[in-house]
């Protein structure tokens, strides 16, 4: 009965001490530019704290259940000024985290992983769709948390073929990134069996249409720049530039949808979006920031929520150790979107449905039903592993 005592108390004192040590501190950076990105819509302009408040949304999620593991997350927000250094800035951020989620233009995004290569920090993009940066220009220490332009591509291709609205006006706005995102839908038309049937492209001619007679100008320029159009189904709007497309709804000659940078657009997340449990990480996003979550938001939180998530299933918050366990078969993560999400290893890119949302609701979500895979339907969407150029070294 002694040594039963003695023993219980043994193992009172080593509980205690456990609780008692130094919590395991996980610091997550998140490197972003200062400013933001003007739309066309006034009640779609980003807020300051687009995708960081997600992110940091994830830290309180990641610390509830660091309560009981002993682990505590924080995170490092740096905005970049016009002129800041992004390769500095990095360096000086993975001097305190060994994580860091950056929403930066593919250019500076190849800097930064190629100054942080040998330093084992792990690079979440949460910002990027452009397809180079996982396929000739991908990086070993970069894990893709948004979509390729081509999986937003491919998951719009799908469902307008579904609908059977095979025939496509494409128009493209005169910007390099806009011809990217036509380059997206071109593949996806010929990948799904749908037909461009003529293409124009809207030249940004600058000038401004907030003004007395914007709307009136719009109104006689937009059916007359569509007019005289073969028959087609649907026009497709590749503006990322945010120029044109947001004017085209309602406005074309000949009464059809509008799909692509306007109208039922594809996105990794929507405000609207209700299924799979989302209504509860909706709510309490609102009840924190006063307004509704973002995809960015939505991309942030999930690259922080991977790293909580790995940190709790390895027991640790080595970056090497977690980068490991998030590459692996093991590792999944999910993000209110009907199925748990996984790492492509051949480009490490996350697989992940779309969302077809029209401003409103979200209308369906991709991929759809009838497109098969013989690994998994995510992978119908964006570059597979057959077509991949990404050689991981």
């Amino acid at each position: 009965m002694l040594r039963r005592l003695i023993g219980a108390i043994g193992l009172s004192v080593v509980a205690t001490h456990a609780l008692a040590a130094d919590p395991l501190e996980i610091g997550i950076g998140y490197l972003r530019h200062a400013g933001i990105k003007a739309t066309l819509s006034l009640v779609e302009q980003p807020a300051e704290n687009d995708g960081v408040a997600g992110a940091l949304l994830a830290i309180e999620d990641n610390n509830t259940t660091g309560k009981f593991l002993n682990q505590h997350f924080t995170l490092t927000d740096v905005k970049l000024k016009e002129n800041d250094d992004v390769a500095a800035a990095a360096n000086s951020l993975s001097e305190r985290d060994g994580f860091i989620i950056a929403d930066l233009p593919a250019d500076e995004l190849l800097k930064v992983a190629d100054t942080l290569r040998d330093r084992g920090t792990v690079l979440f993009d949460a910002g990027s769709v452009d397809d180079r940066l996982r396929e000739q220009d991908c990086r070993p220490n970069v894990i893709h948390v948004a979509p390729t332009r081509s999986m937003l591509a491919d998951g719009l291709a799908q469902y307008l073929v579904w609908k059977q609205w095979k025939r496509w006006l494409l128009v493209v706005g005169s910007h390099d990134k806009d011809k990217l995102y036509a380059d997206a839908l071109r593949r996806a038309a010929a990948r799904f069996g749908a037909k461009i049937v003529q293409e124009r492209t809207f030249e940004d001619t600058g000038g401004a249409r907030r003004t007395d007679s914007g709307v009136t100008l719009i109104q006689h320029q937009m059916p007359v720049f569509t007019q005289e159009a073969p028959a087609y189904d649907v026009l497709v709007a590749a503006d990322e530039s945010e120029v044109f497309a947001s004017y085209l709804p309602y406005r074309t000659w000949d009464p059809r949808p509008v799909a692509g940078s306007a109208g039922l657009v594809p996105t990794s997340w929507d405000a609207s979006h209700d299924q799979w449990g989302a209504i509860q990480i909706q709510n309490r996003f609102v009840k924190l920031n006063s307004r509704r979550m973002t995809a960015m938001d939505m991309q942030a939180w999930t690259a922080a929520r991977m790293v909580g998530e790995a940190t709790s299933r390895t027991n640790s918050g080595d970056p090497k150790t977690v980068f490991s366990f998030i590459k692996g078969k093991d590792f999944s993560i999910a993000a209110f979107k009907g199925q748990r999400l996984t790492l492509r290893d051949w480009n490490l890119q996350l697989r992940q449905p779309i969302l077809l949302a029209d401003g409103r609701m979200v209308v369906s979500v991709s991929p759809q039903e009838g497109f098969l895979h013989q690994y998994s339907e995510l992978d119908t969407l964006g570059v597979d592993r057959p077509e991949t150029k990404c050689k991981l070294q």
